[in-house]
């Protein structure tokens, strides 16, 4: 993020990492960055983190938990009284009584769950039980790659954007709204009928952009899918244009009025999201929809290739200190999780975890240089199927089996949300790198994925009568690796 921060912003950054260490409890805490892309499953995975340390999961490759050492996890009042609480009664609800998955994440929000626990260390059991607040920071990845345009002016930005979309996969998507640019004359009077035309046009470019059947990531400004509260103010009225860079705008032009609005966008929507939440992490998890955009073929990998550089070139990382991350907070642990693990066969969680691995490779060495952990996983929050092996014509193939949500399809066949299918959903690629080598010379019928849609499972009871935790996938890796030496 060097050169996109301003110095009040950095000094705003350190009076609020003062307020947070000196004006906090004794009890320390961790603030764990929770993000992704649309649909990557954010909602799902900090729903299943909380239930699981709550209710008694199964977690035996999370040290403090398998060993007995933590006594009990609660929810607590969250730390920042003006960002909306996560709701987790709501969504645990939709995943465990309706077996629906909960609305995906389009805003921030925040949760604080304190752990009780005793020390694996004898010395420091002497002193008593110990308590971590965990403090759970969930954010639309959409806003997490607008940081980039901290770093771009209005013409720049509006360069790159017109560049992308005349990329041969993107050109279609955006035919309307670059035959609407091209009948504009941005030194023209600013008009607010023309500016809200074509904000409109652009926006639903990037809809159709981020669709399943393209699958694509780099999509900023991410509040333009997002709006929120924003939704229809100036701020988000405005669009790229193709500018005469030789020319002097006049005030009042359109191209005036639309760089006033693009800035608007950086100073009022970015800079706060950056300084009042983003620069405080200690802790991110970055989760990936891998599958989406294997499935709609190679270009989406490329474009989710971009946006994961484009996020960890975001990311404040370093070593963990102490002194420092009074004045300055760094991100020292980041995981990279490709979720959904359970919608293919454990046989494929290792070309998952290569295939993931060869998305971040050249952007996780600058966090590991600057003294950053980064990992890569595959996970599933909830795992929705049970593995299987099923015979096509003598053959057996390695299959999962589960309940498709109702209107999913294969085929041609439609499924009712009610019966159990069993489904071979296809092989990964042996090697990741072909796919990078040259996306025109890759068959995109060959990463073909049956991949659909699973209702949450129905939650297994013991012989006792015990209802038991969401099952997962690696959930207990994940908070090892995250939490885990915060618990020793």
């Amino acid at each position: 993020m060097a050169g996109t921060t301003r110095l009040t912003d950095e000094a705003r950054i350190v009076f609020d990492n003062l307020v947070d260490t000196l004006g906090g409890s004794m009890t320390p805490a961790l603030r764990l960055g929770v993000t992704g892309l649309s649909r990557a499953g954010k909602t799902v995975f900090i729903t299943a983190l909380v239930h699981n340390l709550m209710h008694g999961g199964r977690l035996p490759l999370f040290k403090a938990y398998s060993e007995g050492r933590v006594s009990h996890a609660r929810l607590q009042p969250q730390p920042d009284d003006d960002v909306p609480r996560f709701a987790y009664e709501d969504h645990i609800r939709d995943l465990v009584e309706n077996r629906i998955w909960p609305q995906s994440t389009n805003r921030i929000s925040e949760l604080r769950l304190t752990i009780n626990f005793e020390s694996a260390s004898l010395y420091q059991r002497t002193f008593g039980a110990g308590a971590l607040h965990l403090d759970i920071v969930d954010y639309p990845g959409e806003w997490l790659l607008d940081l980039a345009l901290l770093s771009k002016d209005f013409a720049a930005w509006s360069a790159e954007a017109l560049a992308m979309a005349d990329e041969p996969h993107r050109a279609p998507l955006a035919a309307d709204w670059r035959a609407a640019l091209a009948d504009v004359d941005p030194s023209s009077p600013a008009d607010e009928d023309t500016a809200r035309d074509l904000a409109a046009r652009f926006t639903a470019y990037l809809r159709d952009a981020r669709s399943d059947r393209h699958a694509l990531s780099m999509l900023p400004p991410g509040r333009f899918l997002m709006p929120g509260d924003l939704e229809g103010s100036p701020a988000l009225t405005f669009s790229p244009l193709a500018l005469d860079t030789g020319r002097r705008n006049d005030r009042e032009s359109l191209a005036a009025m639309m760089d006033r609005r693009y800035e608007a966008y950086r100073n009022h929507v970015v800079r706060p999201f950056f300084r009042n939440h983003f620069a405080r992490l200690d802790r991110q998890i970055v989760l990936v929809d891998m599958l989406a955009a294997l499935n709609a073929g190679p270009a989406a990998l490329h474009d989710l290739e971009k946006a994961l550089a484009d996020v960890l070139a975001c990311f404040r990382t370093g070593s963990r200190s102490w002194l420092p991350s009074v004045f300055s907070r760094r991100i020292d642990r980041i995981l990279f999780a490709a979720t959904k693990a359970d919608h293919v066969h454990q046989a494929d969680h290792d070309k998952m975890s290569a295939l993931l691995g060869r998305l971040v490779d050249s952007a996780a060495e600058r966090a590991e240089y600057s003294g950053a952990g980064v990992r890569v996983m595959p996970i599933a929050a909830v795992r929705a199927t049970r593995e299987v092996e099923i015979s096509r014509r003598g053959t057996p193939l390695p299959a999962i089996a589960g309940i498709p949500e109702s209107g999913q399809a294969v085929a041609g066949e439609i499924y009712d949300g009610e019966t159990e299918i069993a489904l071979f959903p296809g092989d990964l690629p042996d090697n990741p790198g072909s796919i990078f080598e040259d996306r025109q010379a890759v068959d995109p019928d060959r990463l073909a994925l049956r991949y659909l849609r699973f209702r949450p499972p129905a939650l297994e009871r013991t012989a006792a009568g015990m209802t038991l935790s969401l099952p997962h996938i690696r959930l207990d890796q994940a908070l090892e690796y995250l939490i885990g030496d915060r618990l020793a």
